[in-house]
């Protein structure tokens, strides 16, 4: 066991030198990073930055610490305007920190748990075959590579869903705010002040667009940005109707109302779909857990009666 031990620790001190060797040969040059960093200056949008000034020290460090290892599993360039980004707007991470702790998790999880295998198996003294170890590798390498995507996608799934079922509400309030003599700009404003409570998901959303709307980009563009942040259908249809109603020169207010009772129609639903599904969903576990159990409980005493009624009968007939 000690010689098993020493073995481990000095694999461990190797690859972690390694690692370490290799993350500062990649980031050997970072004169010109800091540079570009001290001319970075806080914006409007630095509260909603995670990694902006107004960080804890300790976040900013651990960022700090995790940009070199991210760099062993981000693309080498151009992925800041690919989906992977969107993705990442998506999900309400729109910090410039989020990114590096995605990557740096992709990089230490795929790592990380072929480690804790390969100590589980010196350690425990229950080494695998050759195939089947390093198929055991390969699969938990894969897993602690994929695992972030996973944890991302359903961030992405529950945000989409909070904006889905709120945004109903929030068309409602700026129906009421329209036909009050309120201007579109003013009422995207007023709702997003007042849904904070009932979804700050979408309450956030909505005061970006009004600060995007300060800083002067046009309305259509700050729409098209967020349709484009949210990824939901129904914001899609929100936004490409109010663009439709300013270039037309139809009633906002009527088509806020008539979308309003469109979009409650499809909340409505898809709660009846999910609720047809739920005796499709049960089926298996009835089939597979509690039927036996039932059977058991129904037919055991019976048969346990015929076979002390019958079985000492067949035996006393020969």
């Amino acid at each position: 066991m000690t010689i098993q031990l020493g073995l481990l620790l000095a694999i461990f001190v190797s690859v972690a030198g390694l690692s370490y060797g290799v993350s500062q040969w990649l980031v050997r040059d970072r004169t010109l990073g800091r540079r570009l960093e001290q001319l970075h200056t806080p914006t409007a949008d630095a509260g909603l930055d995670p990694t902006s000034g107004s960080r804890p020290a300790w976040r900013a460090k651990i960022i700090q610490l995790a940009a070199p290892i991210a760099r062993l599993s981000a693309p080498k360039e151009g992925w800041e305007k690919s989906s992977l980004r969107v993705r990442f707007m998506c999900a309400g991470l729109r910090g410039a920190g989020w990114p590096v702790l995605f990557f740096s998790a992709k990089t230490l999880l795929a790592l990380a748990l072929p480690g804790l295998l390969i100590l589980y198996g010196f350690l425990g003294a229950t080494a695998a075959a050759g195939q089947e170890a390093q198929f055991s590798l390969v699969v938990l390498a894969a897993l602690g590579y994929y695992l972030p995507n996973v944890l991302l996608a359903l961030a992405i799934r529950s945000r989409q869903r909070e904006l889905r079922e709120a945004l109903p509400d929030a068309v409602d309030l700026m129906t009421v705010c329209v036909e009050a003599g309120l201007a579109l700009d003013a009422a995207l404003t007023r709702a997003g002040e007042e849904m904070n409570l009932r979804s700050p998901a979408l309450a956030d959303e909505l005061n970006l667009v009004t600060l995007e709307l300060r800083v002067g980009l046009t309305r259509e563009g700050a729409l098209h940005n967020l349709a484009l942040r949210t990824g939901v259908d129904d914001i899609t249809t929100f936004v490409t109707m109010l663009l439709q109603s300013e270039r037309f020169g139809t009633s906002v207010a009527d088509s806020l109302r008539i979308l309003s009772e469109t979009m409650r129609d499809h909340r409505r639903q898809r709660a009846e779909e999910r609720a047809a599904q739920i005796p499709v969903k049960l089926l298996f576990p009835l089939i597979f857990f509690i039927f036996p159990a039932l059977f058991l409980v129904l037919i055991g005493p019976a048969v346990i009666g015929i076979s002390r009624t019958l079985f000492p009968a067949m035996g006393g007939g020969h």
